[in-house]
């Protein structure tokens, strides 16, 4: 079959080699697993501060990326399709996999204890894998899962024409179109993030950033009993996205260039600030300043991904005196049953968020596309 395969760095030069389209064997399925033929494959946006040529470490943060909304050590991806232990080989120059976390596809065979599946069914798939055992799993913490595992990250992923998944993390999908179904993880994330604000009826949120899940977590907010959901953003086609699918209740398209004076307005314009304010573009900058437009009482929700040596610098006296609580948001695991429940039955609407669909064979116009800030959600079809 077709796989997109990312080598990794060059283990002696450390210089990042091409992604290779290249074929590789169907993989094997156990007694418990089902092989899917993946129709698409949902990939993460890129958010670079230039246009020019990514180094050796911005080109390992970038296999990540796409692969996750997770951030991993680097591990190998060995043939029989089991994760190592994280601790293990945990160079970047270990990393080489085939990526794709965000998977849609068809089932094509099932295992023989698969009863709940037939050939032909549509389904979803959720790329999470945690052990069970460590001391978080057994503190009834998955998502915390010291080895903690993905497909797309620490095994094979949907970039290719076939993937096997266990029976256990497959859903089948009636209403959705294959675009539409890319977003069932990203909304299954947004749910994560719900799960801990724990916000109260009636409040007013502010969410920082539109890209997929902010949009999705913008709608959850409004169908659990927010009063107004405010979306700020930098103008252009994802506000536009946005707007077309009615997420918020009021808009801010930010000047890209000097969004300072629409800053200080939407201060001026809500001077009690927001009982929710989600951080979600991923900018350290950002999140610095978002806790300044935190009601007291409030809570600031940290729900982008950033580099490991960002920083923030908040006063830990303004967080004393009035009561802000933070909360971070990563990942998922245990909710792809409400995100396929919700968006399957239209309560949340996805339309239009795929902005651009390429071919396997394309992948270079898809990173050129991540590059030039002009799309919202890019999906990959194997075939």
């Amino acid at each position: 079959m077709k796989a997109l395969y990312y080598h990794g760095l060059d283990q002696v030069f450390e210089q990042p080699r091409e992604f290779e389209v290249t074929d590789v064997p169907i993989p094997e399925i156990s007694d418990d697993q089902v092989l899917i033929k993946v129709s698409l494959c949902g990939m993460l946006s890129l958010r670079t501060g230039t246009q020019r040529s990514l180094n050796a470490d911005e080109h390992q943060v970038l296999a990540v990326l796409i692969c996750t909304c997770e951030v991993f050590s680097a591990v190998l991806e060995i043939p029989n399709d089991q994760a190592l232990d994280r601790k293990e080989n945990s160079s970047p120059n270990f990393l080489r996999l085939i990526p794709g976390h965000e998977v849609v596809g068809v089932i094509e065979k099932v295992g023989r204890s698969v009863t709940e599946f037939s050939p032909g069914d549509r389904c979803v798939a959720d790329n999470s894998i945690t052990c069970e055992h460590c001391f978080y799993c057994r503190r009834g913490n998955p998502l915390l899962c010291e080895n903690f595992a993905s497909r797309g990250v620490t095994m094979a992923g949907g970039f290719a024409e076939y993937v096997a998944f266990e029976a256990k993390k497959v859903y089948k999908i009636h209403n959705l179109t294959d675009e539409e179904a890319t977003l069932v993880e990203p909304a299954a994330c947004a749910i994560h993030g719900m799960d801990r604000l724990n916000a109260a009826v009636g409040i007013d949120a502010l969410i920082i950033g539109a890209g997929p899940t902010g949009l999705i977590l913008a709608q959850l907010l409004k169908l659990n009993g927010a009063a107004k959901v405010v979306i700020a953003a930098n103008k252009g086609i994802k506000t536009q996205v946005a707007k077309d699918l009615d997420a918020g209740d009021v808009y801010i398209e930010l000047d890209r260039d000097n969004p300072g004076p629409q800053w200080r307005q939407l201060k001026d314009d809500n001077p009690y600030g927001f009982d929710v304010v989600i951080e979600a573009t991923g900018s350290a900058g950002v999140a610095n300043e978002a806790i300044n437009y935190v009601r007291r009482g409030g809570t600031l929700m940290i729900y982008g991904v950033y580099s490991n040596d960002a920083l923030v610098h908040w006063s830990p006296a303004q967080i004393f005196s009035n009561e802000i609580r933070i909360v971070g948001s990563f990942a998922q695991v245990l909710c792809f049953p409400r995100a396929v429940a919700y968006l399957d039955s239209g309560k949340i609407n996805v339309k239009g968020m795929v902005t651009d669909v390429f071919r396997l064979e394309d992948y270079d116009k898809v990173l050129e596309k991540m590059k030039d800030k002009s799309a919202v959600k890019i999906a990959v079809r194997p075939t």
